[in-house]
């Protein structure tokens, strides 16, 4: 008698900063865009897994679009401040949290792009113009994201992924960077999905005064102890992954901030600028160890 093969496991696949597909598309083609996503990320995952890709049913949870009308930083070419208040305040949030030193931003009242990014770039041994444009948009999307707990585009972005998730129905759902905040505030509005394991790849959901004070549900504490952030309903096992020299998941451990996570786990997934990105996350060892033991549902 053939036993029967295993089911492709179900996974939805969230999507950090820099996926937005282009204006003025049409619903057919940003539907193939996001099939095209799909395929991407699933080569990636399966690469790391060592598996074939049909031993994935990957779904991509696109909401970048429902974010592209708002207010986002700009900047000048020169890396002058960014033009949106709140992500000139985002940007200088992060880099303190990320030690910038006190005296590199004497003088000025709003710290220009380019000093930020000149001190990041040897901080952390980079190229100082991707970085520069990374951390532009980096702040722009997450300030258009989280600009007010009840924006428009907040709940439109939120709600795409929550329905995406609704109608795949995964096992497992991997969020990268801004998708985890995205995912986070989706699982916590929707309680009725619970997928088994939540991936969070080069998460900033601890990013204090950018992202952590932000979140809905706000997090909580007393005199007593430090605020701490809301565990997900249901019984979904959480586990993070983060590189630590990636500039955005910051601070380190998530598991410090929130309750509810069963592993907390750093790798060095790149040396060099790709650190945040989700290809090599998807593909590194640590990723593969906490996917794999979703890999054998039955048919």
């Amino acid at each position: 008698m053939t036993t029967p093969a295993p089911s492709p496991t179900r996974i939805v696949a969230v999507h950090g900063i820099g996926n937005h597909f282009g204006a003025g598309l049409t619903d057919d083609r940003t539907e193939e865009l996001r099939v095209l996503k799909a395929a991407v990320w699933t080569e990636h995952l399966s690469k790391g897994l060592g598996v074939p890709a049909s031993s994935i049913d990957l779904d991509f949870a696109y909401y970048a679009d429902k974010l592209a009308d708002g207010e986002v930083a700009q900047g000048a070419v020169d890396g002058a401040p960014l033009e949106d208040p709140l992500a000139q305040t985002m940007l200088e949030d992060l880099a303190r949290e990320l030690g910038l030193p006190a005296e590199t931003a004497q003088g000025h009242a709003a710290i220009p792009l380019r000093v930020i990014s000149s001190w990041l770039a040897r901080r952390f041994d980079l190229a100082e113009g991707p970085l520069r444009v990374f951390l532009r948009m980096w702040c722009g999307e997450v300030a258009a994201y989280l600009r007010t707990p009840d924006a428009p585009r907040r709940t439109a972005a939120r709600e795409e992924v929550a329905a995406r998730i609704a109608r795949h129905r995964p096992r497992i759902v991997i969020a990268h960077s801004l998708g985890s905040v995205v995912t986070y505030e989706a699982l916590q509005a929707h309680p009725e999905l619970q997928p088994e394991l939540f991936l969070t790849l080069g998460s900033p959901l601890a990013l204090p005064r950018v992202v952590f004070e932000r979140l809905i549900p706000r997090p909580r504490g007393n005199d007593a102890g430090p605020h701490r952030g809301a565990p997900l309903p249901g019984g979904t096992r959480w586990v993070n992954i983060a590189d630590p020299g990636d500039p955005v998941a910051v601070p380190p451990r998530l598991s410090r901030f929130f309750d509810g996570i069963a592993l907390d786990l750093t790798t060095v997934v790149s040396p060099l600028f790709r650190f945040h990105h989700a290809t090599n996350y998807l593909q590194c060892a640590t990723t593969a160890a906490a996917v794999s033991p979703y890999l054998d549902a039955p048919a």
